[in-house]
């Protein structure tokens, strides 16, 4: 069993920082691409930030700049460090990751979510 577990989120004013993190555990035998989806009230899940293996990244438009995506390989772990924050970033964070699980196979999973709230 894989489980993603998250971390970070909380109330921050506009232009403070959080730093998010979502860790893998169980039985893992390498993690391809992470990722960050973000989904705010009435609108749909979209794509924040993923970085693959090898360390390369991809932002959305609106958080270049402000956000950045790191990965501890040796920790199974992801990172979302957010600087400048704007109201306009409340949502619920997922982190995302595929993983093998079986030499063979590889699984997508999802994390919890955690709630980031920009506000004044």
């Amino acid at each position: 069993q894989v489980q993603l577990v998250e971390s970070g989120g909380g109330l921050v004013q506009p232009g403070g920082s959080l730093r998010l993190s979502c860790a893998a555990s169980g039985r893992i035998i390498n993690i391809n691409a992470m990722d960050w989806y973000r989904q705010a009230p009435g609108k749909q899940r979209e794509l924040v930030a993923t970085i693959n293996s090898g360390g390369s990244t991809n932002y959305a438009d609106s958080v270049k700049g402000r956000f950045t995506i790191s990965r501890d390989n040796a920790k199974n772990t992801v990172y979302l460090q957010m600087n400048n924050l704007e109201p306009e970033d409340t949502a619920v964070y997922y982190c995302n990751a595929d993983i093998r699980i079986k030499v063979l196979e590889i699984r997508r999973y999802w994390g919890q979510g955690t709630q980031v709230t920009v506000s004044s």
